[in-house]
C-alpha cells in the first residue's frame, strides 16, 4: 500500500479530446475491457482488438493535462494505449498514466493535506461488505455480483451495511477513517458481461438506501499510514 492507495490501482485513466476522463458513465462499453496483472506488465483485452500490454509504470513521454471531476492533473500520454482505445470506441482518445511526481490531493474537505489519490473518483480505498450485496440481491429479480460497485476492499462476516458505520476501522495492522459513504451513479447499472445498461440495481436500493437525494452503497476509506493488507486480515470498527 503506497499513498496514493494500492500498488498500481488507477494509474492509468482514458480522456477525450479535451482531456477530459472518461468512463462506463459515458460509454458503457468500456465495461468489456478487461483487465489482468501479469508480473510487472498490465495486460488488456477488449472485442474485436487485439491485445494490449502496458507498463505498470510510465514515467516519460508527453504530459497533458487532464481533468477529473473538478480537479486538474497531471497524466503522461501512451501513443500505442492511446490509438488502441481510439480504435476500440471509435473516436479519438488518450491513454494517460499518472507519474510519481503529480501528487493530487484528496478533497481538503474531509482530509489532509499530504493525503494523495490516483484517478480514482476521489478516494484511495472503496470498502463494501458482502452482506451488503447479499441484501441487495435478496431484494432484486436477477441478482448482481460485486463488480458492479467496483469496491477494492471487500470484506465478510458482518451484517449488511455496517461499513456505513466506519468513521474509523482497522484492517491488520492499517488502519483507516471513513470520510463518507460511497453516494452510487449509473455506472452500477452497466452488466459488465455484456456492456449493456439497464435499470437495476439503483432503482431498487433507491427504494431503502436513498438519503439527501442519493443512494448510498459502500463506504470511501482514506489509509492512515502505509502498510500491507492481506486476504483474510481481521476488520474491526474502531470507536
Amino acid at each position: 500500500m503506497l499513498p496514493r492507495g494500492f500498488g498500481a490501482d488507477r494509474r492509468w485513466m482514458i480522456v477525450d479530446e479535451n482531456g477530459r476522463f472518461v468512463t462506463q458513465r459515458e460509454l458503457p462499453q468500456l465495461a468489456l475491457v478487461v483487465t489482468e496483472l501479469a508480473g510487472d506488465e498490465l495486460r488488456l483485452t477488449a472485442p474485436g482488438q487485439p491485445e494490449l500490454v502496458l507498463p505498470l509504470a510510465h514515467e516519460l513521454g508527453e504530459v497533458r493535462m487532464v481533468q477529473v471531476w473538478r480537479d486538474q492533473a497531471v497524466g503522461i500520454a501512451h501513443g500505442a494505449g492511446s490509438a488502441w482505445f481510439s480504435a476500440y470506441l471509435g473516436t479519438p482518445h488518450e491513454l494517460v498514466y499518472m507519474p510519481d511526481s503529480h501528487q493530487r490531493q484528496v478533497n481538503l474537505e474531509r482530509a489532509k493535506p499530504g493525503e494523495i489519490v490516483s484517478f480514482a473518483d476521489a478516494y484511495p480505498f472503496l470498502l463494501v461488505s458482502e452482506a451488503s450485496l447479499d441484501d441487495l440481491n435478496s431484494r432484486l429479480e436477477t441478482p448482481v455480483t460485486m463488480d458492479r460497485f467496483r469496491p477494492n476492499i471487500v470484506v465478510s462476516g458482518t451484517e449488511p451495511f455496517a461499513e456505513d458505520n466506519y468513521a474509523r476501522v482497522q484492517i491488520g495492522a492499517v488502519s483507516f477513517r471513513g470520510p463518507k459513504r460511497c453516494e452510487r451513479c449509473v455506472v452500477t447499472t452497466v452488466d459488465p458481461m455484456t456492456g449493456e445498461r439497464g435499470r437495476e440495481p439503483l432503482r431498487t436500493l433507491a427504494k431503502y438506501r436513498l438519503s439527501e437525494q442519493k443512494v448510498w452503497f459502500g463506504m470511501n476509506l482514506i489509509h492512515d499510514h502505509q502498510g500491507v493488507l492481506r486476504v483474510g486480515d481481521a476488520v474491526s470498527q474502531v470507536t
